[in-house]
């Protein structure tokens, strides 16, 4: 069980796989008003950095599941490195159907809705680890403008131009499955270019490494391609974000 290659390749240098920095990830632990003792369920977990911070930062303990073996192994070093191996563990699996037997206070998926085959089936997912009153946080791109076109839309890796909504339309889709958006901390162009550019040089010195690897054309053909593509269609046209929501109630 593994995630494609190329991603490994790509992505092998990477400390957070989506275009927040260290400091917006700790903006959102303290928008979040994270407690000592707080479990916390990531699905979708990478290298760690979120479960690995906040646990140093905040104090507390919680769970990753990724399907990745190289960010899992990672993600396990950066616990050893930050001393808080004691209270996170990261385990290399599908989190498509993983369901906590210990609540948590927080569930998230940042970045991996694909787990849970879109926004709505993985809030559904999470709903089902999660304790009562708590917190589930979503990461999830959304047009900053509309794409004109389907090859624009294709250009910021979409599929197509129903794949991802405008912010406000993302905002009041979490309305419509029933939860209270409580907090939003979304990414900036620096935050993007922090992702993507820093592919660029590991391509580089991974093709200097493995010349004649059965990838070496297809991280060539991006390491020449992607600069320009980010520049013309993601940098433009695509945002990114981490939406905590709470279930809607009558009085609270």
């Amino acid at each position: 069980m593994d995630i494609p290659r190329i991603f490994t390749i790509t992505e092998s240098a990477h400390r957070i796989h989506n275009p927040f920095t260290p400091e917006k990830l700790a903006t959102l632990g303290a928008a979040l008003r994270l407690e000592t003792g707080t479990r916390v369920l990531d699905l979708g977990s990478g290298s760690g950095e979120m479960l690995c911070t906040w646990a140093r930062d905040y104090g507390v303990t919680g769970t990753g599941i990724d399907m990745s073996q190289l960010f899992t192994e990672q993600a396990k070093r950066r616990a050893d490195e930050l001393g808080v191996a004691d209270q996170v563990q990261f385990i290399h699996g599908d989190a498509a159907d993983f369901v906590s037997e210990e609540k948590a206070g927080v569930a998230a998926c940042v970045g991996a809705t694909w787990i849970g085959g879109g926004v709505a089936g993985t809030i559904e997912l999470l709903a089902r680890s999660l304790s009562s009153g708590g917190i589930i946080l979503i990461g999830e791109p959304y047009w900053l403008r509309l794409p004109p076109t389907g090859e624009v839309a294709r250009g910021c890796l979409a599929g197509a131009i129903s794949d991802f909504l405008p912010l406000p339309e993302l905002l009041a889709s979490f309305g419509h499955l029933g939860y209270d958006v409580v907090e939003m901390v979304l990414a900036d162009q620096d935050g993007w270019d922090r992702y993507e550019a820093a592919k660029w040089l590991t391509m580089r010195r991974w093709l200097e490494a493995n010349p004649d690897d059965e990838l070496a054309k297809e991280v060539r053909a991006k390491l020449i391609s992607e600069p320009v593509r980010h520049a013309t269609y993601t940098r433009e046209f695509l945002g990114w974000g981490v939406f905590a929501l709470m279930t809607r109630s009558g009085g609270g």
